[in-house]
């Protein structure tokens, strides 16, 4: 028997400590009066096209922002973020010849976890900045307090998140003959911008092809309409908790603040309030699977989080580096094979890989974001698996926040346009970049299938 409180008697990580007790339980009993973000046929959807990338017939593209602030909230660039997806999506659909699940960091992706529980500047030590949705990045002490009215806020801006990404994927701004209009001025400009622009062609010939042959995106939604999901990370569970649903059709219990909520690498213990929580959920779920993760630790927690090897209800996100992944990673595929669990294998390129330049920047080599991606795929291709997505962190603005790339960016020019809040992201013309490297993978992958099955038939 599991109930949403679950989680309150299990050690917790990562877990703000809030001063005004009163006030976290008025926060909380207000969130759970309010309607669900996301709905349960949603999530089962999600869960069967994870399904299909568990079984190799899907790609599944998560990406987004590291952390979502209420400052640089604007419709603006979160349409902007929107076209990068989309580009990419049709990048890998097209080379692959395979569907791509889009799952979001947005509507929701809020809370950060840190390494320290303070940080200190000047002789100053203060409460680490935990998110948006727990204090403020301003390094103050009045700003640095909890405040439990600040998932209220997250809430709202989630929704009206969810609003804009269901206008913008199904009214129109997703459909395929628009694919040259999701081009940006400095994408277009790129190396990355003039293939796209030869696929855009291309993909123009076949709808024009096609609509000769009476489908247009009139009478086909498929040509006019995208599906997207929102995930994040299932930190702050008393955020997480109150926006817990019981589905009135099968009576299972649903995350209704997120169609994919994650456990990080942080929150993962087996015996933890954040496993506590999110195994009683009928979601699709993510775990991050970091350098120190044993094959006998990630068997126990899909003993937990997947106790009926339910194909589309757990995907493993590795993030372990490009220097390691080579050696963490294949112990837990062979255990997996030989055990014969059914999970989604993405990978996160960006945790593993960041540093930190001379002028105290984090940045994130894009050579080493490239390595990681190619050993992951040899890894999976040498074990008999195979690899069905990538997580990354990224934005649709022209940002300087990860070196190197096709637009050079080094150290020196790293400062010119540093927004993050967090983590450094991939601007739009490294993420589609990134989007033709890992499109080569996937075509040589499909290349390598064809000439067994050619043989067999022969």
């Amino acid at each position: 028997m599991w109930t949403p409180q679950d989680w309150r008697a299990c050690p917790i990580a990562q877990a703000p400590s809030y001063p005004d007790a009163a006030a976290l339980e008025a926060a909380e009993a207000e969130l759970r009066s309010c309607p669900p973000l996301i709905f349960a046929g949603e999530a089962r959807a999600l869960k069967a096209q994870l399904g299909r990338v568990a079984a190799g017939e899907a790609f599944l593209l998560q990406g987004g922002d590291c952390a979502e602030s209420f400052a640089e909230f604007h419709a603006n660039a979160l349409r902007d973020t929107l076209k990068v997806l989309l580009q990419m999506a049709v990048v890998l659909s097209y080379a692959a010849a395979l569907p791509v699940v889009k799952v979001t960091r947005m509507a929701g992706q809020f809370a950060k976890p840190r390494s320290q529980p303070t940080e200190t500047i000047d002789d100053v030590t203060l409460p680490s900045y935990r998110g948006d949705i727990v204090n403020d990045i301003v390094f103050d002490a009045a700003a640095r307090v909890p405040d439990p009215a600040r998932m209220l806020r997250a809430y709202n801006q989630s929704a009206i998140t969810l609003n804009l990404l269901r206008a913008f994927t199904q009214g129109g701004f997703a459909d395929l003959a628009r694919v040259q209009q999701w081009n940006q001025a400095f994408i277009a400009a790129s190396p990355q911008g003039e293939r796209y622009g030869e696929i855009c062609a291309r993909i123009r010939e076949s709808l024009a092809f096609i609509a000769a042959c009476g489908l247009t995106s009139v009478n086909v939604p498929q040509l006019r309409s995208t599906e997207f999901y929102t995930s994040h990370d299932a930190m702050l569970l008393n955020y997480e908790e109150p926006l817990a649903r019981q589905d009135s059709l099968t009576g299972d219990w649903y995350a209704c603040s997120a169609h994919l909520p994650w456990i990080g690498e942080r929150t993962r213990q087996v015996d933890g309030a954040h496993v506590a929580f999110l195994r009683g959920v009928a979601n699709p779920l993510g775990l991050k699977c970091g350098p120190t993760m044993t094959p006998d630790e990630l068997l126990r927690l899909i003993d937990v989080l997947n106790p009926d090897n339910e194909r589309g209800r757990l995907t493993l996100i590795t993030r372990m580096g490009a220097e390691r992944i080579g050696i963490g990673l294949p112990p837990l595929v062979r255990a997996l094979q030989r055990e014969g669990r059914q999970v989604v294998w993405s990978c996160d390129p960006m945790h593993g890989n960041t540093v930190t330049t001379e002028a105290g920047l984090k940045t994130r080599p894009f050579d080493r974001i490239i390595a990681e991606l190619r050993a992951c795929f040899a890894v999976h291709r040498a074990e008999g698996s195979h690899l069905g997505g990538m997580h990354i962190e990224m934005t649709g603005k022209d940002v300087t926040e990860c070196t190197g790339g096709a637009q050079l960016i080094d150290e020196v020019t790293l400062a010119d346009r540093y927004h993050t809040h967090c983590d450094p992201r991939l601007n739009g013309s490294q993420a589609l970049e990134l989007a033709f490297l890992v499109a080569e993978e996937l075509k040589s992958e499909r290349d390598r299938r064809r000439i067994p099955n050619a043989l067999a038939a022969e």
